[in-house]
């Protein structure tokens, strides 16, 4: 193999070993994600194929949300000699301030899971007499 075939091999193991193939240990996917601020809301959709309705677990602590999400069927990635497979989805996001965490909501329809996290009333109505 020439100099920079050896080169372009490094640099491209670094790349996967620091941080595509990083959850290789724990045998979890990372999903695609997008939070989007709206007026009144936060929005977090989430790509999750091949997955079932009943296999997606959204779990909330004080600052962040933990989706972890079981695939219909193992997804496998080779490389060179090693073949990895996948069974689960799961990241963690962090909740912007400001979120109505006993309003949050969630719903699931093809492939892409939707949190709704509604932002707290920052005042309250005064009615006029």
């Amino acid at each position: 193999m020439s100099d920079f075939g050896k080169f372009i091999e490094k640099q491209m193991g670094s790349f996967f070993d620091d941080t595509v193939f990083n959850d290789f240990i724990h045998k979890e996917l990372i999903p695609l994600s997008h939070l989007k601020e709206r007026h009144s809301s936060w929005i977090l959709d989430m790509d999750l194929p091949m997955v079932d309705k009943k296999n997606i677990e959204i779990t909330h602590s004080e600052d962040s949300i933990t989706i972890k999400a079981k695939l219909t069927k193992t997804f496998c990635v080779s490389r060179g000699n090693t073949v990895t497979e996948f069974d689960y989805f799961k990241k963690t996001v962090k909740i912007p301030g400001g979120v109505d965490a006993k309003q949050i909501s969630a719903s699931f329809k093809n492939g892409i899971l939707r949190i709704m996290m509604p932002k707290r009333v920052q005042g309250k109505k005064i009615p006029i007499k």
